[in-house]
């Protein structure tokens, strides 16, 4: 469906955002594990123009991952138990970190830990290479054994955020988090206490798909992570609520496809996004978003993106 905002030049609102001690080009940056490691997409993107890419997610040794299937697509979403599937931290700052690093525009390192002792010096040894402009820290994958433990309970996640930031020096440092929680503002206020730069907000949400006639789970891993226009809705809700209750910096991800969802993550309190899922079917999109947020800026009678983030978290309901 066409945008009700026609493309406008993006230097007629002030596009940078604030993240902490980190500063971005736009609001629009593409998720870990939905844009390999750039090269990738090389043929269809035009990097300079993206307000951060975050590469697919790195353990401190090679994972094979889990077994197949891996994926399954569901009714407005997809399920997904790739497992960690990388060569490892050594292998991406040898092979993959000098092409990433000539891109031109901001680039994360999205790094998962076993262990909380494991997290602070895989930051340590990724902070020593010049130029990576922050580390997101993976605390809430849900399709391998242990992934959200450090992202489930406020002390864990304070405790590993505190460590990272410790090693991190001058790289800003942003704790992904679960939705798989009972409350996400304690989480995201713990990852704040321990010094998080900021917290994005939310991981894949735990699902299954089953087979009946077989009677069995299709994915391998029997259960997956469910991200995709389905869970827009539920991730929009937490980063509302975090928003209400936290005062370092959100980035929104989750269901991310339009400028419409776009401005709904940014209103609702959101620094930034990132869009994930839709770069499989439409991996133009983080572009054309890029081309129409002045208009839609514009539109709230606003002249940057930073004075849109926000604007509904005040809003107060009949109950309250």
């Amino acid at each position: 469906m066409a945008s009700l905002y026609e493309s406008t030049p993006e230097t007629s609102v002030k596009m940078d955002v604030r993240l902490g001690r980190l500063t971005l080009p736009n609001p629009i940056l593409v998720a870990s594990g939905t844009f390999g490691y750039a090269r990738e997409m090389e043929g269809l993107i035009d990097f300079t123009r993206l307000g951060g890419i975050l590469p697919k997610t790195v353990t401190a040794s090679p994972r094979a991952g889990n077994p197949p299937p891996r994926t399954f697509e569901t009714s407005s979403g997809l399920l997904n138990a790739i497992g960690l599937d990388n060569d490892g931290l050594d292998y991406f700052l040898d092979h993959h970190w000098p092409y990433l690093s000539g891109l031109g525009c901001p680039v994360f390192v999205n790094i998962a830990g076993k262990t909380d002792r494991e997290f602070p010096e895989m930051v340590r040894k990724a902070a020593s290479h010049p130029g990576i402009a922050a580390i997101e820290l993976n605390m809430s994958c849900p399709n391998v054994s242990g992934g959200i433990d450090f992202a489930t309970d406020p002390v864990s996640c304070r405790r590993v955020v505190a460590a990272c930031r410790a090693e991190a020096g001058n790289v800003p440092v942003v704790a992904k988090l679960s939705p798989n929680v009972t409350s996400i503002v304690d989480i995201a206020s713990a990852a704040a206490e321990g010094g998080a730069d900021a917290v994005c907000l939310v991981n894949t949400f735990l699902g299954i798909a089953i087979d009946w006639r077989r009677k069995k789970p299709i994915l391998g891993n029997a259960t997956g992570g469910l991200s995709g226009p389905a869970i827009k809705p539920l991730a929009l809700r937490c980063v509302w609520q975090v928003a209400r209750a936290v005062s370092i910096p959100i980035i929104g991800i989750g269901g991310i496809s339009t400028l419409d969802d776009v401005m709904e993550y940014l209103v609702a309190g959101a620094s930034a996004v990132q869009l994930g899922t839709v770069n499989f079917f439409d991996p133009t999109a983080v572009l054309r978003i890029i081309d129409e947020l002045p208009a839609a800026v514009r539109s709230l009678g606003k002249n940057s993106v930073s004075e849109v983030v926000g604007l509904a978290k005040g809003w107060q309901s009949a109950k309250s």
